[in-house]
Parts: structure tokens; sequence; C-alpha cells
């Protein structure tokens, strides 16, 4: 295609682009744009979320650490009898009293709303799974109670005979959800264990249920969306009731693959160089919160933490069971992110 040349008024020519040429350059321009802008726009959102959930979890980090004990908080008991023969109908406002008469004085709480009102804090009603498959749908009716959303917190584990046909029992009084909003705009739900346990230093098999206070599902941005696990949605976990451990792993979408646990770091190195092995703790806040993960499927994880030369923890995902393990054995890695 021949340029136009147009002469001035000394008798210098110039070279001018014919409209075809621009507009056929306007659509380049358009299509690039069309194919790299979603891509950066995706990249600052990913950028927002990592140091929203990082500033999330300083604060909640020092919140908890103010409070004397996470424990013991509202009245929770079922339905029965008094010692008098007479009814006592089931009573549950532990959650909600930990937020008002135990969170609400350690950090700033726009909102508080119970069990039948999860909405009105910004709770998302569909929840896309860490996996991508799985879809948590009317999350604030099938998932406001601390057993409806993991279902291992109540209930018969048996082995099915791999090792001799043995129960792993665990129940406990289910609690009811809350939820409140932040000041920042994060919408955030509670399941609540108002009898949780200390830190033993268990060195044999137990069960990881009972350290767990209180476990917060939250959104960074209400229910604007996109409502998936990994991006605007995490999980924060305070184990133990004085002294708390609080953590907020941010694992990988699939496991990293079968090792030795001396060998699981590598693994993680090989899958994401930014990823790690998580330690007891992340491991039994990732059973816990296995629903939003998409890890309900059975299995035995190794953890970072050692307990001698010789052994380490690994988290069963079926009985929520800690044990100890040689280290020299096969378990499942699922890898986090720093």
């Amino acid at each position: 295609m021949l340029k136009q040349v147009q002469h001035d008024n000394k008798g210098l020519s110039r070279v001018a682009f014919t409209m075809a040429e621009i507009l056929l350059s306007l659509t380049i321009i358009g299509v690039v744009a069309a194919i790299t802008l979603p891509s950066l726009t995706g990249n600052i959102n990913e950028r927002t979320w990592n140091t929203q959930r990082k500033a999330l979890y300083a604060r909640f980090s020092q919140a908890l650490a103010l409070m004397p004990n996470l424990n013991g908080y509202g009245t929770l008991h079922a339905a029965g009898t008094d010692g008098n023969g007479s009814s006592i109908a089931a009573e549950d406002n532990a959650a909600a009293t930990f937020i008002t008469d135990g969170l609400s004085k350690v950090m700033k709480i726009n909102n508080i709303c119970e069990a039948d009102s999860l909405p009105d804090c910004g709770i998302p009603d569909t929840i896309t799974a860490l996996n991508a498959t799985d879809t948590l749908s009317s999350f604030t009716t099938n998932y406001n109670t601390l057993v409806k959303f993991n279902n291992m917190f109540n209930g018969t584990w048996n082995d099915g005979g791999s090792n001799g046909g043995i129960d792993y029992p665990y129940s406990q009084l289910d609690t009811k959800a809350a939820a409140f909003e932040t000041q920042n705009g994060e919408s955030i739900i509670v399941y609540y264990n108002p009898n949780c346990k200390a830190d033993l230093n268990e060195t044999v098999w137990h069960n990881s249920q009972p350290f767990m206070c209180a476990n917060f599902v939250y959104d960074l941005n209400g229910n604007k969306g996109p409502n998936t696990v990994g991006k605007d949605i995490g999980f924060i976990t305070a184990l133990y009731p004085s002294d708390p451990v609080i953590v907020a792993p941010f694992p990988l979408a699939t496991n990293a693959g079968l090792s030795a646990q001396a060998d699981a770091g590598k693994l993680c190195q090989k899958q994401d160089p930014e990823s790690r092995v998580p330690n007891r703790d992340e491991l039994s806040a990732m059973f816990y919160n296995r629903t939003l993960l998409g890890m309900s499927s059975s299995g035995s994880f190794w953890s970072g933490s050692v307990i001698s030369s010789e052994k380490a923890w690994r988290q069963n995902f079926s009985s929520g069971g800690r044990s100890s393990h040689d280290r020299t054995n096969d378990g499942i890695v699922r890898c986090i992110k720093r």
C-alpha cells in the first residue's frame, strides 16, 4: 500500500498514513490490549489480595494475643433436663458472645451477625473451593455451624481394617456460626469451640479437633466476588486457649506428591520455589478447612514438624488424627505459600 505524499508550500514532500493503515494499527492495538489487560488486571488483583491477606493476619495475631483466654465464651448446652427433671431448651450463643465479649474488645468491628443473619455481614452465598471444582452452595445455611462446616467435628471414622478396623470417634456440642464486618471492609464468619484444649506436647496419636478454638473464614471484599478460595477468600485459625497459635496457611491447589518426610521440602521447592511444607498446626488448620480446599478425600499428610531425628507428625484428613510416623515412610505432601 502506497503512502500518500503531500507537498508543503516550500515544495518539500511529507509522507502521510492512509485511513486504512490507521484503522489497521488501531485494530492491532485493540487486539493486543484485549489479550494483555485481563492478565494485568488479574496480577494487580492477586497482589492486592495478597497484601490484604497479610495485613488481616497481622491484625488478628495482635488482637488474639491480647485476649487472656480463647475458650469459655457464651453459653452452650444441648436440650435436656435439669436436676429437678424440668426440660432445658438447647442454648447456643457461644460464637456470638466470643465476638461481642472477646474480639470486639481487642479489634475494631463494625457489625455483628448471628447464625440466622449471616448474609447481613456480607458472607457470600456461594464459594468456589481452592480446587476450582467444588462449589459450596447456600453457604450461609449449609455451613452455618461448626459440624456442618467440617463434619469430622462430630462422628466416628473407621479405618476400614487397615489398622484392624479401629474406630476414631470424636464429638462435641455443635456451635452456631456468627459473623462480623471489619472497618477495612472484610466479612468474617466465625466457627467457635468454647471447650478447646491446650497443647500437652503429646507424642502419640491424638485427635486434632479439640485444639481448634476459633476458625475464621474471611472474604476480603464482602460478597462482591470472585468469592474464590485462594483469591479473596481464605481462613485464619486460632489453636490452644492460652498462648494461642495463630496460623493462616495459603495452600497450593494440588498435592506435590508422595515422599518421605525428609524429602517433602524438595517436592515443595520443585512444585513452587516460594512454597514450603506446613508445620503441624498449619496442617491441622487445613484439615479444619478441608471443605474450602476441596481436600475431603482421605489420606495422611506430612507436616514439617519433627518430633525426633526419626519421627515427624502427620495429619489424617479422614479422622482428624495427628500421629507420629517414621520420617522414611511415604506420605502425601501438600505445600503452602509463605
